[in-house]
């Protein structure tokens, strides 16, 4: 690419509001959250939208009825901070929080089968029932941009339709894995808070672990004790010809026979 030879000017947009036309025919409230209706306007967020940010002022584009783009929303938008209802715990600083509609927060993540909306992170515990949200306008989590995630409140053996998957376990709960598949690649996360869940992926003799990230290539059982697991604590593992080697990790993770 060519290098500039004359003046480019630059187009500085200043302040935290932005605006995007709204949907036909629907009414989106102040503060309400805001998502992508997927034809670039703006619509009361529903679970799975892109996050926009939150509407400023009551915007009536339904009676009368109105036409896409008729009016536009005005948002709080790029990285703000809100005290919002939450229930959590004080060691949840930092953790991802999702949207399940314009009002709803929640720590779990978009599934399969339930796609919420990644806002932002946990700035500041306030209360059990209270938390200072730091919301991120078109943002991603750890993991984004891949979907294909499910969650596990038993036991479960992986199967091959889970290579490429993030598998989060809400329970104490053992995770048996198959036979290692070169290329295959599995997260393991602990989608529990504080001492609530244990987390165990079990190795057996033709399922061994190679190790990595600090963790030692003996034993056949990793655990992620409920003493010192976190939300979000995960082990990731890529598949060898033999083994699997473990490529990333948050958390304490106990290597046992």
């Amino acid at each position: 690419m060519a290098t500039l030879s004359a003046d480019s000017p630059q187009v500085l947009v200043t302040g935290d509001m932005n605006a995007i036309g709204i949907i036909a025919n629907d009414i989106v409230y102040e503060g309400s959250m805001v998502g992508d209706n997927g034809a670039g306007y703006g619509r009361p967020l529903v679970a799975g939208d892109k996050f926009l940010g939150h509407n400023i002022f009551k915007v009536d584009n339904a009676v009368p009825a109105g036409a896409a783009g008729a009016k536009n929303l005005r948002l709080r938008t790029g990285v703000y901070r809100l005290v919002c209802d939450l229930v959590g715990l004080i060691t949840d600083v930092g953790q991802p929080v999702y949207a399940s509609d314009d009002q709803v927060l929640t720590f779990a993540a978009s599934i399969a089968t339930v796609k919420n909306s990644y806002v932002g992170r946990i700035s500041r515990y306030v209360s059990a029932t209270k938390m200072e949200v730091e919301f991120v306008t078109c943002g991603q989590d750890e993991f984004d941009p891949n979907p294909n995630r499910l969650t596990k409140s038993a036991a479960h053996t992986t199967v091959a339709v889970d290579n490429g998957k993030i598998i989060y376990v809400d329970t104490t709960a053992l995770i048996s894995f198959l036979a290692a598949v070169p290329g295959y690649k599995i997260t393991i996360v602990n989608g529990a808070g504080l001492g609530v869940a244990e987390t165990t992926i079990d190795f057996n003799a033709a399922e061994t672990s190679l190790g990595g990230c600090g963790l030692a290539t003996a034993g056949v059982l990793l655990t992620n004790t409920k003493a010192t697991a976190q939300r979000g604590d995960f082990l990731q593992f890529i598949g060898n010809t033999a083994a699997w080697n473990i490529v990333n990790k948050r958390g304490t993770w106990v290597s046992s026979t």
